[in-house]
């Protein structure tokens, strides 16, 4: 018995401090096999920090209800549920679904100082976040739907994204619309 509660004493230790958990394992792809099966648009906005036109993109005024994942690594990034119309041309999003999963950085490439959003484990260029957003956090991730896959709610389980299915609650019987 002592050795058992040693055991999984040195397991809550390892877990706590060195950053070992039973969370998913999203692993980014090499560039050059990225390069064979992203279009053009997906690849140049999340290798080369590209940014694809405004309203003329897949989820800038989509209203279906799920979950927006890295189009490299497919961690979960962002709800339909904090999606709003921004009127900038991108999906827009007061906050990220799974805050870990999202890396802040300077970005300085406009002569201007602004936030580069970039998921953690793909290390894809995702979009920028700015202060302008809807109150009390006034953020407004405006994220570039190339860097994108839409999961939806009916998908979730069969996607691997269960976890998630909680947050839409009984919304499943409310009818979605482009």
């Amino acid at each position: 018995m002592r050795c058992m509660i040693f055991l999984f004493t040195i397991i809550a230790f390892l877990s706590a401090d060195f950053g070992i958990s039973d969370a998913k394992d999203y692993k980014r792809t090499s560039d050059k096999k990225l390069e064979k099966v992203l279009t053009k648009m997906q690849y140049q906005v999340t290798r080369k920090n590209g940014t694809e036109p405004p309203y003329r993109n897949e989820y800038w005024d989509s209203k279906k209800n799920g979950i927006y994942v890295d189009i490299v690594s497919g961690e979960p990034l962002f709800s339909s549920l904090d999606k709003y119309d921004s009127k900038s041309g991108w999906p827009s999003f007061t906050k990220a679904l799974e805050d870990s999963n999202i890396v802040e950085k300077e970005d300085n490439s406009l002569f201007i100082t602004r936030t580069e959003v970039r998921s953690r484990d793909g290390d894809s260029h995702l979009g920028h976040l700015f202060k302008d957003g809807p109150p009390p956090m006034n953020n407004r991730y405006c994220i570039n739907s190339a860097a994108l896959r839409f999961v939806s709610m009916e998908d979730l389980e069969k996607e691997g994204y269960s976890e998630y299915q909680a947050l839409f609650g009984n919304q499943s019987s409310i009818k979605e619309t482009k």
